[in-house]
């Protein structure tokens, strides 16, 4: 490949017909062999937050800025995970702090929730990136509708429906 680095090496693996495009699918391989398991809808959701001329499927300039955002979240969680291969939920609160996203606890609590697959309070880190992929495709999402920069938006039923469908994982 024309494409230089670790990155590009994954990415022209994984677009073996050249194509210049990577679908949700491939993505998701080409994650699983960094031992990075996620569900279709989370990988579709990485594609969405990523694909700036949404065509639905992910270019290499696309890839590279999801690239760059997982090894942050990846970074963040290696220096809290203490050689557990985990994170507390207080552990994972610190690390959304460090990842510029602070929540109150009812919004904290909920999320987590929604990915602590174990109900443990013990949260992977594959649990820990579909958080972020979440936390972040919220803030964008919300950040269209704050046009104003006031940190409060209004929304009718219709956008509120669409704002839950874009963020649904």
């Amino acid at each position: 490949g024309e494409r230089g680095g670790a990155p590009g090496v994954v990415f022209d693996r994984v677009d073996a017909a050249g194509t210049g495009n990577i679908t949700a699918p491939q993505l998701q391989s080409a994650l699983a062999v960094g031992n990075l398991d996620f569900p279709l809808s989370v990988v579709q959701q990485m594609i969405r937050m990523y694909d700036f001329d949404r065509n639905g499927t992910m270019s290499f300039q696309e890839f590279l800025a999801l690239n760059k955002f997982l090894q942050k979240v990846q970074g963040v969680f290696s220096t809290l995970e203490r050689g557990r291969g985990f994170l507390s939920l207080e552990d994972v609160y610190e690390a959304l702090i460090k990842l510029g996203f602070s929540l109150d606890s009812p919004a904290f609590y909920t999320v987590c929730e929604s990915f602590d697959k174990s109900k443990k309070g013990m949260v992977r880190l594959d649990e820990f990136i579909s958080i972020c992929i979440f936390v972040q495709s919220a803030r964008n999402l919300y950040s269209s509708f704050d046009t104003t920069k006031q940190g409060k938006v209004t929304l009718d039923f219709n956008q509120f429906v669409y704002c839950t469908a874009n963020c649904r994982i």
